[in-house]
This record gives C-alpha cells, structure tokens and sequence, in this order.
C-alpha cells in the first residue's frame, strides 16, 4: 500500500518553501505537493468557490434567460436550477481528488489522456480560463467601474485596465494569496449581494408574459450548466494542497455547495431583474445599470463596487488556472525557473485579454458571451467523459503517479474518444450565432444539446477502447495494493 511520502520517490515534487505564507510568489509550478506542504481544511473550499461566482457575470446568465431567450420566469428557474446541479456536482466529484492526486487538474488528466494528447483539454482550458472568461469577467467589472462614476465619462479600456491589474496581481502572487482574497471578500460579497437580491426579488413583476425562442429552455439549461461546469478544470487547483488524510466527501460538498448556492441565486436574481420596471437591454445599455431600477442608491452603488470585487475574485482564479494548464502543456521556457514561467503567463494572459475584452465590447455583450457558455459545455463534457470513466475503469489508482509528469506515458484512447466526440457533437447539434449544425437548424425545438450528445458518445468510445482496464487494474491493485 503506497504512502503520500512513497509517491514523492517518484515525481516531480514542487520546489521551494511555501506552506502558508501569503505575501509571496508561489513556488514552483504543476508538480506534485509534498506531504510537509499540505494545509488547510475542507471548509476552505466554500468560500474560495461562492466569492468568484458573486459577480455580474452570474447574475447576466439569468438575464439571458428571460430578455434574450424569452422564457418565464418559471421556466427559467428550472433551467438555472437543473443546470447548475449538474456542474455542482461533477465539480464536487473533481475537488474530492486534489487531496488523493497533490497535483492540479490539468496533470491529474493526462492519466486518461497521456501526455501528449492532454495538450487537447489542457489547451481548450488555457484558452478558456485564461482568455474567454478572464474577458467576460473583466468586462463586468469594467462595466460596474463605469457605472459607478457616470459623471466622468469614464472610457471602458481604462475602467478595463483597473480591473485587469488587481486580478493579474493576485494570480501571479498565487495558491495561499487566491484562498485568503476569496476568503475576505466573501463577508463583504455575501452581504451587499444579499440586500441586492433582496431588493430585486421584492420588485420583480412574477406573472409577466414571456415568448420562448425555438429550444430556449435547453440553451438556457446549457447556459448554466455551461457556466457552472467552466469551473471543473481548476477543481482539484484549489484542493490539492490539503492533506492527503483529509476528508474527501467534505470537500467535494463544500466545493459544489459553494458554486450551487452563489450561481442559483444570482441567476435568479438576474432573471428577475429583467422584470423590474424600466429595465433596458438594449446593446447599447450598461448591464450592469439597470440595477438602479430595483434598488435604493445607497445599495446600488455598494453593489457596483461588489460586482468590481467580484470580478477580481473570478478571475484571479481563470488567469491562475488558466496558467497551469499553459505549464501543463509541457511547455519548456528557455532561462525560466517554473515560479517563474507561470508568473510570466499570468501576465501574458491578462495582455492578451485586456485586448480581447476592449473587441468584445465592441460587438455587443450578450450574443458573444452566451456563445462563449455554450463552447464551455461543448469541450468540457467530453473531457468529463474521459476522466470519469478512465477514473471508474482504474478503480481510481493510478500507481505511483509517475505517468502524470512521464512525456513517454502515450495513450491515444482519450484523444481519440474526446476528439471524435467533440466534433460529432458540434457538427450536427450546436446551435449559436456563431454556428448551427444542421439537425439543430431542421429542429430548433431541440435547443442545444451539444455536450449531452458529446459526453455520450465520448464515453461509450472511451469504454470501447479500454475493454478489460478495469479488470487489470483490479489484478494489480490484489497484488500490490494501493493508495485509496
């Protein structure tokens, strides 16, 4: 039976002293954590998992749902409910391995994928984490900073930049900074959320009529399951420095409860919000303006600042997960110690997306970012296809985690099933602005069913390929025992 010290003999273990100091770079990069670095306690994981979801961006998703997608208010709390569970609770299941695994989610993946072909999911994830949603975050927040001045004028690339830098500080300075922040802003967030909601709830207007687009139930359900699940990625990032003894259901409670109960909440706050009087949704009004209409100033302003908050607590988390999984690419910078590497792509991401968000602004908020959590779906259910059923099929024991950090370890079977599913799945069903594949074009009622179509037939694909590991693995884990 391998020990969390017996492990250490056999991969890359994380470089330098950090424990729980704060004020400091974190060491290291994508290697496993050793046993004398180990910290925290499960409950940790509700607030690093409520802080990044209480900000504009969740509350648009309930928006989306009622002025853009034209369902009731009913209709889209089932879609906001149902999906969001789903994500809540594939990300729970994903926490529960940081203290098992010590290495980040993006690493614990190549036990499915291999080395090589995990730079699929791990690219889909830098891409998204570090760019699409560091963007739409960003944007929020630079919009609640306009807002919050009106009588400055004040340009959005420079209400933008403000809230670029403070997120890109807080991820370069890493893992111990990110759980303290969300830690501290969660009194603050909650609170002023908390009235706000209040205040919308009491004045939304619950019997208003609504005409549902074609399939706007399911594109709604995929929306927040789409925004929920963009989380699983970085599920183990934020778990893997707790002991290896430590309880693992409670902190894959913790983790989903903290992103069920903040998405839920403001989703529904936000389809509410588009029932309060005046109320405009134009392209060329401020989202986050129209919270005026359901609230005394006092916490309208108070709320704008928490929505600037918020937004900083979202992302510092997407521009330091989104890192990881560049590192986890296997990219090799010349002259560069790995503390090194991923504080440089922090800043290269928030670059990057300072430029992507001041375009997107420019083409109108809401039809690209529900593009955007439609795209989240369509990658990440196939990959949760690949490494639930990998997990099942091992029974959970990847041996001495030497296959994690090996470039030799190859398996296509992943690649393949991800690969092949993600693109069935999105040729004939997807169904955005920005493409519709034609079983979606003939049957519009159908909304979108993309990722429950591509988890389906990655999964079946990847069993088909892996006839009989389950069976070894059980053979190996008789004879030589394992780590559970």
């Amino acid at each position: 039976m391998q020990t969390a010290e017996e492990v250490e003999k056999h991969v890359p273990v994380r470089e330098g002293e950090y424990g729980e100091r704060v004020a400091t770079v974190e060491p290291g990069g994508v290697e496993y954590i050793a046993l004398r670095e180990r910290h925290g306690k499960p409950i940790d994981l509700l607030w690093v998992w409520l802080s990044p979801n209480l900000e504009f961006a969740t509350v648009f998703i309930g928006v989306i749902a009622v002025a853009f997608l034209g369902l009731s208010l009913w209709q889209a709390a089932a879609a906001i409910v149902v999906g969001t569970l789903l994500g809540a609770i594939t990300h729970a299941v994903l926490s529960s391995w940081g203290p098992k695994f010590g290495v980040p989610m993006m690493v614990e993946s190549r036990g499915a994928f291999g080395f090589v072909g995990n730079i699929l999911p791990a690219g889909l994830n830098a891409f998204t984490a570090s760019f699409g949603c560091f963007i739409v975050n960003s944007v929020s927040g630079a919009f609640a900073i306009q807002a919050l001045f009106p009588s400055f004028n004040l340009p959005f690339w420079l209400a933008f930049l403000v809230i670029v830098v403070a997120q890109v500080a807080i991820a370069t300075l890493g893992h111990n900074l990110i759980h303290v922040f969300e830690r501290w802003a969660f009194p603050v967030l909650g609170v002023v959320f908390a009235i706000a909601c209040i205040f919308i709830f009491i004045n939304g207007h619950y019997n208003s009529t609504s005409q549902p687009v074609p399939g706007g139930w399911l594109l709604a359900f995929t929306a927040a399951f789409g925004y929920a699940v963009g989380w699983n990625p970085f599920a183990a990032d934020y778990t893997r420095y707790l002991p290896p003894n430590t309880n693992r259901r409670m902190v894959g409670i913790w983790a989903g409860l903290g992103v069920l109960t903040s998405c839920v909440v403001l989703e529904l706050a936000g389809a509410v919000l588009v029932t309060v009087a005046n109320t405009k949704w134009g392209l060329t009004d401020i989202p986050t303006a129209q919270l005026q209409r359901a609230m005394p100033d006092p916490i309208y302003y108070l709320t704008l600042i928490c929505i600037a908050i918020g937004a900083v607590a979202a992302n510092a988390i997407n521009i330091y997960s989104g890192t990881m999984s560049l590192v986890a690419l296997g990219i090799k910078e010349m002259g560069l110690t790995l503390r090194q590497r991923r504080a440089v792509l922090a800043i290269i991401a928030g670059v990057i997306g300072f430029v992507g968000g001041i375009y997107l602004e420019s083409k109108g908020v809401s039809e690209q970012y529900t593009n955007f959590l439609l795209l989240i779906s369509y990658w990440i259910a196939p990959w949760l296809a690949v490494v639930f059923v990998d997990y099942w099929l091992r029974h959970g024991d990847y041996g001495d985690e030497h296959m994690f950090y090996d470039p030799r370890y190859i398996r296509w079977q992943g690649f393949v099933a991800m690969a092949i599913g993600l693109v069935v799945s999105v040729y004939l069903f997807a169904n955005s602005t920005a493409y519709t594949g034609p079983i979606a074009k003939n049957n519009p009622q159908i909304g979108d069913i993309t990722f429950i179509v591509g988890f389906i037939i990655t999964a079946v694909l990847y069993y088909g390929f892996n006839l009989g590991l389950r069976k070894q693995t059980a053979e190996k884990r008789a004879a030589l025992g394992s780590r559970t």
